[in-house]
């Protein structure tokens, strides 16, 4: 019998007895055996049981027992133990954020839960002399719970449930999660997406990295709309790598090289002409540096032009003693046991016809410097796009943060560089990845509950939202597709003028709306929640953005509710401006709200009107209310629906709305 460790969800825990784990495990214990035939065969299948915040367990189990605990009316869904990958100081400056920034008298209060810091200020650091300056975090003075999921692999769903189990249990405050599944799943068998549903229930912020499958759409990672879903993007800091040609050509590269070569100028040496040709090795092997492929009596003592990167033992292997390569990504500066650059292809071949043109071709390459980047912020390559794939009308990512080349802490136990047998020992790295930027988004939304401890995730996300940095489009093809509302500004967040807030009730209705009954909801829930007799649409929540999904050719009508808290001035007006390309018409009723206290709620509604879209993956604006001190701004995406990778797999998901190919441009009015 195929066994296989499954995770059983049940709902919230049940009411009446006290929560006490030892309680719930005695119903997950009498399941077991309903199932298995016998109490000792339940207990050698249990592995875990859930019960400090949520009802849940962990067992082996067969696929037909599984299936029949799936049938059972206290159970919300039972799903296999899978292993999702991790997505892996100048960026508060870079933020404008200061090291003298206003600091809140409950800042020392707040309780950070990190499932993958806070700290004092570190003076004068640098790996290897790159990056110099000074390391600090956006609240100093909280405090950090952390809770170990990730191993080598990977990180498990049960331990990830695991841990939001203990850190809600534990009274966290707010929690970062920087790893989420591959492919879409439903939110109610996603072991982040019940975790921080539950972490809402008992007001607390889940912070989520976008994850790392750019730059292709709807392959974002922690698309729930009770999280904040964070992508990486770039930082005024540009780490530049210089090789000088023989020829006195110069060419300007990416990478993390801390080798001094002097002005001592070396062999260039291109692999594919380097194949050990006694072995049967071709150009097409050789050209790619695989290990045992070069004859070293030509690589010896050069610099090696390899069409794809490979590590530095290799390099060492060779009897090089540097290496050139290509690379599409302009973004990530990677670090190398040995000097080592990373190129554009362009000047990469104009470095390899270098090689066939000059007598004696020579190169050096020269350590890293840093420099300004005018084009920063400009969203990673790398980072998770939307639309979400579950809710196309929730607009995911919610905002973006710096995460790549940060430099962050680093175990002096882990190598330093991409090759594992890197011998060299470091407290600090340079790391890119959304596994970067969730941290930020996390270390800004601290920031903001150390002002407004009261406040519910809902209204600190909204606050961060809506404050955003605007970011420019045409950097960005994929747009809030790629952004969101922009990149944070935790200065601004702390007085956002205007909250969109949202409840409990609030998601449990969204839920309804994209089909749960009243018998799951009741569960996760965990009281009386029913859905109401005429469902809503996603669009009806609460959220601090407008996402509209459209079949070609659908006519555009559509209207949002909308509930604003004012959190600003008493005796305050806003006014809406409205910013759209001509062709769509955007009302907003009432165009002005009033408010005589603060805690005062006015609810508005946006139609959006327009003529049918074809072939658009994207149309943007947004909408702004301003009081002339606080500007809060909520950006608008109408897009046609596009086919994914579920499409080529013969999926029949109701999510699949069209199939044809991307032939027109977006339309960008921010």
């Amino acid at each position: 019998m195929n066994m296989q460790v499954h995770i059983v969800y049940m709902g919230d825990l049940p009411k009446g007895k006290g929560g006490e784990s030892v309680t719930v495990q005695s119903m997950h214990h009498n399941i077991l055996t309903q199932v298995l035939g016998s109490p000792a065969l339940a207990k050698e299948s249990l592995v875990h049981s859930y019960g400090r915040s949520f009802n849940g367990f962990v067992a082996r189990l067969s696929d037909k027992e599984a299936a029949k605990i799936r049938a059972m009316e206290s159970v919300v869904s039972v799903f296999p133990n899978t292993v999702v990958p991790l997505h892996t100081t100048r960026s508060w400056n870079f933020l404008r954020f200061p090291e003298s920034h206003p600091v809140a008298d409950k800042e020392g209060d707040i309780i950070i839960g990190m499932l993958d810091t806070a700290g004092e200020l570190v003076y004068d650091t640098s790996y290897h002399g790159i990056a110099a300056g000074d390391v600090r975090g956006a609240v100093p003075n909280a405090r950090i719970a952390v809770y170990k999921v990730c191993w080598t692999n990977g990180c498990a769903s049960a331990d990830i449930l695991a841990a939001f189990d203990d850190a809600i249990a534990d009274g966290v405050d707010l929690l970062s999660v920087s790893f989420g599944s591959v492919f879409p799943i439903p939110y109610h068998e996603e072991p982040i997406s019940i975790g921080s549903f539950h972490a809402m229930k008992n007001g607390i912020l889940t912070s989520c990295s976008a994850g790392d499958n750019g730059p292709y759409r709807r392959e974002i990672a922690n698309y729930f709309p009770w999280a904040l879903t964070v992508g990486a993007s770039t930082i005024d800091r540009l780490f530049v790598t210089k090789v000088v040609l023989g020829n006195g050509q110069q060419i300007l590269g990416n990478s993390l090289n801390s080798f001094y070569l002097g002005t001592t100028t070396f062999p260039l040496v291109y692999s594919g002409d380097a194949g050990n040709v006694t072995f049967g090795v071709d150009f097409n092997i050789a050209r790619l540096c695989i290990p045992g492929t070069l004859n070293t009596n030509i690589t010896k003592g050069g610099i090696l032009l390899c069409d794809k990167a490979v590590d530095g033992e290799i390099v060492t292997a060779s009897g090089a003693v540097g290496m050139i390569a290509p690379a599409y990504n302009d973004f990530i500066s990677y670090a190398f046991a040995v000097p080592a650059v990373i190129i554009s292809p362009d000047d990469y071949e104009s470095i390899i016809e270098y090689t066939r043109t000059a007598h004696s071709p020579t190169a050096t390459i020269f350590t890293t410097v840093s420099e300004v980047d005018v084009m920063a912020p400009t969203v990673a390559d790398f980072s998770g796009r939307g639309p979400n794939p579950i809710s196309p009308n929730i607009l995911k990512p919610d905002l973006t943060a710096p995460g790549v080349n940060i430099f962050a802490a680093w175990s002096p136990l882990a190598f330093p560089s991409v090759d594992a047998n890197d011998p060299r020992q470091e407290d600090y790295y340079i790391v890119s990845g959304t596994s970067m930027s969730c941290p930020h988004a996390t270390g800004a939304a601290a920031y903001v509950k150390s002002f407004h401890p009261s406040w519910s995730p809902a209204a600190i996300k909204s606050a961060l939202m809506t404050t955003a940095t605007i970011v420019d489009p045409r950097k960005n093809e994929d747009g809030e597709f790629a952004y969101g509302s922009g990149q944070i500004n935790p200065i601004e967040a702390v007085d956002p003028g205007l909250i969109f807030n949202a409840s409990e009730a609030d998601f449990v209705n969204f839920l309804c709306a994209e089909g749960y009954n009243s018998t799951l909801v009741g569960l996760i829930s965990g009281d009386s929640s029913t859905c109401p007799g005429t469902l809503g649409k996603a669009t009806d929540l609460n959220y601090p953005s407008f996402a509209l999904s459209l079949l070609d050719g659908e006519q555009i009508d559509v209207t949002y509710p909308r509930t604003v808290t004012n959190v600003g001035s008493p005796n305050s007006t806003y006014f809406a401006w409205v910013t759209m390309p001509p062709e769509f018409t955007v009302v907003v009723e009432p165009s002005t709200l009033t408010f005589g206290e603060v805690g005062d709620t006015k609810s508005f509604t946006v139609r959006i009107t327009g003529s049918p879209l074809y072939q658009v993956p994207l149309v943007s604006g947004s909408i702004q209310w301003t009081d002339g001190t606080h500007n809060v701004r909520t950006p608008i995406a109408l897009f046609n629906n596009m086919p994914t990778i579920w499409a080529s797999l013969g999926s029949t998901s109701p999510l699949e709305k069209n199939t044809q190919p991307w032939n027109a441009p977006a339309v960008f009015n921010n």
